[in-house]
């Protein structure tokens, strides 16, 4: 299994702050953000950050593994 995390506006609009998917075989980055993005378009279209086992990536084609954590983001400010 996977742990999916989803922080602020993101979690918001998901209605979830994580949730468990199952990895496949042969599974990159782009396979969850499409399943995830079919799901939840709302949320997918203020992601600005996307995390992999606490490092920062763009890779859609980043391999996954099973007991990865993938966070997704909005951008944030603060003062």
């Amino acid at each position: 299994m996977m742990q999916i995390l989803f922080f602020g506006p993101v979690a918001e609009r998901v209605g979830l702050r994580e949730m468990q998917l199952e990895h496949r075989a042969g599974m990159v980055l782009q396979d969850v953000v499409s399943q995830l993005k079919a799901t939840y378009p709302a949320a997918f279209e203020i992601v600005c950050f996307t995390a992999v086992n606490d490092t920062q990536t763009r890779d859609m084609q980043l391999p996954l593994h099973d007991g990865d954590e993938i966070v997704f983001m909005a951008k944030f400010s603060g003062g």
